[in-house]
């Protein structure tokens, strides 16, 4: 669970007051807003990065608002990828394992586990360097989950992507939440992006936060986000 009780932040001119909301354990939660309301200064309190003024952040009943960002156990998927440009595919999906310390075997079983899970064993060798918009979103996902977080937070995680491809990563990032049952906190502007994955759409709009039925959210005229029809749905 990640419950955020009456927090306010301050950054420069820009202020958040009293905001509060909840996403349940295991929830695929989809949080949206127009763009500089301040979901991203959201997500980075969430996972340390931002210290709040006031109020709580609790994760899993434990109170980590004062806590730093590497005991938390939160994966956190920037917009821009942050992906190293020396690294190769499977340092990636090693580095949060090595930090932290795990035995060698066990970081190669990981790795191993989470290139399967995500389809991308062949690019281990490779570098950041010319990899694909989807692919690249695959490797800095493995990152996020590589050291098992119980909460994923991914900002505008598939906004780059052409439409073959975010619909490839609506099924993928579906299939790694009923496969880890781990909690995620998206932040997306897609209106069709939030109908395929949310359980929970938490709408930020007026400085307040409210939630609302995924089946509610109004698409508009220059929506063109493909909703796959026929067989099974991840």
């Amino acid at each position: 669970m990640i419950a955020v009780e009456n927090l306010s932040i301050r950054a420069g001119h820009f202020a958040l007051d009293d905001l509060s909301f909840q996403v349940a354990s295991g929830a695929y939660a989809v949080l949206m807003g127009k763009t500089g309301c301040g979901k991203t200064t959201i997500l980075e309190a969430i996972c340390g990065l931002r210290t709040p003024r006031g109020g709580r952040i609790l994760l899993l009943d434990r109170d980590v608002t004062r806590l730093p960002p590497a005991v938390r156990g939160i994966g956190y998927v920037p917009q821009d990828l942050a992906l190293f440009r020396t690294m190769t595919v499977a340092e990636h999906l090693a580095f949060p394992l090595v930090i932290r310390r795990w035995p060698r075997s066990q970081v190669e079983e990981r790795v191993a586990e989470v290139g399967h899970l995500l389809g991308i064993e062949s690019l281990f060798p490779r570098k950041p360097v010319g990899l694909s918009g989807g692919e690249s979103q695959r490797v800095a996902l493995g990152r996020a989950l590589a050291f098992q977080p119980r909460v994923l937070l991914l900002d505008e995680p598939l906004s780059a992507l052409d439409e073959d491809t975010r619909l490839d990563m609506c099924n993928l990032l579906r299939t790694v939440q009923k496969q880890t049952g781990v909690t995620f906190l998206h932040v997306t502007h897609n209106p069709a992006e939030a109908r395929r994955l949310a359980d929970q759409v938490l709408r930020f709009q007026d400085g307040k936060i409210r939630e609302e039925s995924p089946q509610g959210i109004a698409g508009d005229e220059s929506e063109r986000f493909p909703i796959a029809r026929g067989g099974s749905t991840p």
